[in-house]
């Protein structure tokens, strides 16, 4: 990762070497780079590569993630070089140029979660909450609103880390100005080139699944970086084009909404065979389909002076801006109200229960519950499911993306008055 990013810098170096001679920018574009390209390849230039600067004297996890970052920015430059050569594609299409964007922000969240114990961690949540808006592309209508409320998401940690560095060490300051500069950078850039969603040419061919994604900014006449080092082995990346196929096709499903449901057949009382014993007698021995998962059951204990550990206590409170919902068990009245901005719901060990969110939250989490239904108005950062079974989520105005790991049996409605398009992001955990 790290000579992937010193190749980057250098050629980017070698764009702004040619950029400083005479009309040689004005010879760049009229080569087929766009305008907006351009522009964009000069926030990497100024705020990103800032951020990666003083990362990399912060150093540990923050310059991993920055790495990351950086990564997933370059991934977006690659669909604007499309978008800037292409007229605009089917939706199936589009989600497919997506992937790359949609699977850099995982993993920068992903990195979040498996570092919680890091002394950096407002950093990574800083970084982490703030990341989805690299989904601005799909974002249409309001495409720079969307990332001033990913920007929002994260002043609840970057005020954390001003708070706790601000007469301590300058150059965590310095990283926070630095890292903020490059979203209020980037809504400056969406409201001159893509004000009501991503610009696409209106000429050349139509954009498909197939289109080549760039992943280095072009230097007008200037060469590639030389010596390139051999690429590690791609084991993620080595998964066959079947299941992209099979993915791309159950998100089609998905999409269809209520169409979905068309094809099924209404199955009646006297088809049922605990309803109708008889059946069970008719064509033989009923196949039966595999049996549902059960807890195994824990073995005897021959200590009897040895007690299992009590039950803990159900919560439903708010502790400084986060509100727990704890092991709740057959409650169907959970509300949640008054909720804030800056406010994250915590839910964990929930069995046969439904909780109704009202308002604007920053992010849900749902952790380890199960047959679980979930009614929310609005979240701006991410609707978070990790290893729950029978989880059913319904929502009024869905802005953000929705992450779903380790679970059984999920449902999602996706419906409500202002639907908007979504980033969904399944993880390979």
């Amino acid at each position: 990762m790290e000579s992937l990013v010193e190749r980057l810098e250098k050629a980017v170096e070698r764009l702004e070497t040619v950029c400083q001679g005479p009309g040689m920018c004005g010879d760049g574009s009229s080569k087929g780079v766009a305008q907006y390209v351009q522009a964009f390849d000069a926030l990497l230039a100024g705020p990103v590569a800032e951020y990666i600067k003083i990362s990399k004297e912060v150093g540990g996890d923050v310059q991993k993630h920055a790495e990351m970052v950086h990564a997933g920015l370059m991934s977006e430059r690659a669909l604007l070089v499309v978008a800037s050569q292409h007229q605009q594609p089917t939706q199936n299409a589009f989600s497919s140029l997506l992937k790359p964007i949609s699977e850099q922000i995982q993993v920068v969240q992903n990195f979040r979660e498996k570092n919680r114990g890091s002394k950096l961690f407002n950093h990574l949540s800083a970084v982490s909450e703030s990341i989805p808006a690299l989904g601005w592309v799909a974002m249409a209508p309001k495409p720079g609103p969307y990332v001033k409320e990913m920007t929002d998401a994260a002043m609840f940690y970057t005020n954390r880390i001003l708070k706790e560095y601000k007469d301590v060490d300058k150059k965590q300051v310095d990283w926070v100005k630095a890292y903020l500069s490059i979203w209020t950078e980037l809504q400056a850039y969406i409201k001159e080139y893509h004000t009501t969603g991503l610009t696409w040419s209106k000429t050349g061919p139509v954009a498909t699944e197939g289109a080549k994604l760039p992943s280095t900014p072009a230097a007008g006449a200037a060469p590639p970086p030389p010596g390139p080092p051999p690429p590690p082995a791609p084991a993620p990346t080595c998964s066959s084009t079947d299941e992209t196929a099979s993915r791309s096709a159950l998100f089609a499903q998905i999409n269809r909404g209520e169409g979905i449901t068309s094809g099924l057949r209404h199955v009646s009382d006297d088809m049922k065979t605990h309803k109708n014993p008889a059946l069970k007698n008719q064509g033989g021995p009923l196949r039966s389909g595999p049996k549902p998962f059960t807890a195994p059951k824990p073995a005897c204990n021959a200590n009897p002076s040895q007690k299992t550990s009590p039950k803990a206590p159900a919560l439903l409170e708010l502790e400084g801006k986060k509100w727990r919902v704890e092991n709740q068990e057959n409650a169907t009245n959970l509300v949640i109200s008054d909720t804030e901005l800056k406010q994250v719901a915590y839910v964990f060990k929930c069995t046969n229960s439904t909780l109704q969110i009202k308002g604007k939250i920053n992010s849900i989490t749902l952790d380890n519950c199960k047959k679980l239904g979930l009614v929310f108005d609005d979240v701006v950062g991410i609707v978070e499911i990790i290893n729950s079974r029978d989880v059913k989520v319904q929502v009024g105005v869905l802005e953000s993306s929705v992450s779903a790991a380790g679970y059984w049996s999920q449902t999602s409605c996706l419906e409500g008055k202002r639907q908007r398009k979504m980033l969904w992001l399944p993880s390979s955990s």
